[in-house]
């Protein structure tokens, strides 16, 4: 699905404001409030609306896919232009909310990732099978974000990665070296072990859910 704005997907938008402000579904990352659409066009403008509603239609249009969102997710939050924290930002180091990230239109490595994992949640895939894993890209020689899906506990994890397009496992991709995992509720190390309620000392983390917290409170 493309981020791509026209005058017929401007139309197309309109018709899923109205949409998306009468949504009487589950509670959703995508379920935008008034407040928060505002703000969003305020700081952005018309067509971060668009990107947004384009997103939103994404997860609507495909409840309950599961595994097969992965290509979905991936392929979505890829076309984000790459920018740099210092440039979008004016900090070294910023994990944008999905809102951000789309209204924005530019995104680093962790940003894709937490955009991912969102979205596949949404989709129906449980916090359980995903975790966003920090990792050393060996042919780049810097610290990178991906996206990590499991099948099962055990099982090799397929890779959703900005750097690349396709997915693949863990196993192919010897240019990733893990160092840390987490998601909603654990954090792993490399190693594999496993600390329960880990994630909460991960601090950037912690202050992007206050901020998804927030941006569902305008």
């Amino acid at each position: 699905m493309s981020l791509c704005v026209s005058r017929r997907v401007r139309v197309y938008a309109v018709a899923c404001l109205l949409c998306a402000l009468a949504w009487p579904g589950r509670a959703s990352i995508v379920d935008f409030s008034k407040g928060l659409l505002a703000y969003v066009e305020n700081r952005w403008g018309s067509q971060a609306i668009t990107r947004l509603l384009v997103w939103q239609r994404l997860v609507r249009d495909n409840p309950a896919t599961g595994p097969n969102g992965l290509a979905l997710a991936n392929g979505f939050f890829n076309q984000v232009p790459y920018v740099t924290d210092l440039q979008n930002w004016q900090v070294n180091d910023y994990w944008a909310t999905p809102t951000e990230m789309l209204g924005s239109y530019g995104a680093d490595c962790e940003d894709y990732a937490i955009a991912k994992y969102f979205t596949l949640k949404d989709l129906g895939i449980p916090a359980s099978q995903l975790r966003i894993t920090y990792v050393r890209a060996l042919t780049l020689g810097e610290s990178h974000m991906v996206l990590a899906y499991y099948p099962t506990p055990d099982a090799d994890p397929l890779i959703l990665d900005n750097l690349r397009g396709d997915i693949r496992p863990a196993s192919e991709r010897p240019d990733l070296e893990p160092v840390y995992s987490f998601n909603d509720d654990d954090l792993w190390t490399a190693s594999g072990t496993s600390r329960k309620g880990g994630a909460s000392n991960v601090r950037l983390w912690r202050d992007l859910l206050q901020k998804i917290a927030a941006e569902q409170r305008m």
